[in-house]
């Protein structure tokens, strides 16, 4: 009798146990889909190249696309101005939002975006420079950082699809024309600036592998 009971305990248990894992395993499944998902966005999507700009003579870094058509990127770039006259080289960092309104597909690999657009914020990591005007210098004698810049740009890209199967995995080249907000009020309140003196062209290479 007494075996009998427990018999029916040790299944009771295990059944009881059963249906708990079960709906553990269904709490836990939707947890770490929800984690793949976002984990998979944070993952960066492409490496980019970039000569000039304003963000030195050479950036390379990487970055995220999203948006219904992947019109939207972010790039995280770091960015080398060689010496010159100076002391020594210096690194930059530049945060870069892009907006491609248009996709045109030229044939089944070949596509053109006829126009690239946005705005990125470039800061030079160096201690020489700053953010704030320091106290050494009159109130307002500067008037703009030395170490943060805003710029501006417009161009256009040419895209190559590696893979017929996979369209995401593609080279693209791109040229920018852009302009700092230093520049863009030189050009304002300066009438014998003329574009060249305001704008800086660059190029640059897309890599996209996935």
């Amino acid at each position: 009798m007494k075996l009998s009971i427990i018999k029916k305990i040790i299944v009771f248990v295990v059944l009881l146990m059963m249906a708990y894992s079960l709906t553990a395993a269904e709490t836990y499944s939707p947890g770490v889909e929800k984690f793949h998902r976002v984990w998979n966005h944070l993952i960066p999507r492409y490496t980019k190249l970039q000569y000039a700009g304003s963000m030195g003579f050479m950036s390379v870094g990487t970055g995220w696309q999203y948006g219904s058509n992947h019109q939207w990127e972010t790039d995280l770039l770091l960015g080398i101005v060689p010496r010159y006259s100076s002391k020594r080289a210096k690194a930059t960092l530049t945060l870069k939002q892009n907006f491609m309104p248009w996709n045109v597909e030229l044939n089944d690999r070949w596509s053109l975006e006829p126009l690239a657009c946005g705005l990125y914020v470039t800061t030079l990591l160096d201690n020489e420079f700053w953010t704030k005007e320091p106290e050494k210098y009159p109130s307002g004698y500067y008037g703009f950082s030395t170490k943060l810049r805003a710029n501006i740009f417009v161009g256009q890209r040419l895209s190559f699809s590696c893979d017929k199967n996979n369209p995401n995995k593609k080279v693209t080249l791109f040229y920018e024309l852009s302009t700092s907000d230093l520049y863009f009020i030189s050009a304002a309140t300066n009438k014998y600036l003329n574009p060249r003196d305001v704008l800086s062209l660059s190029f640059g290479v897309k890599l996209q592998l996935f």
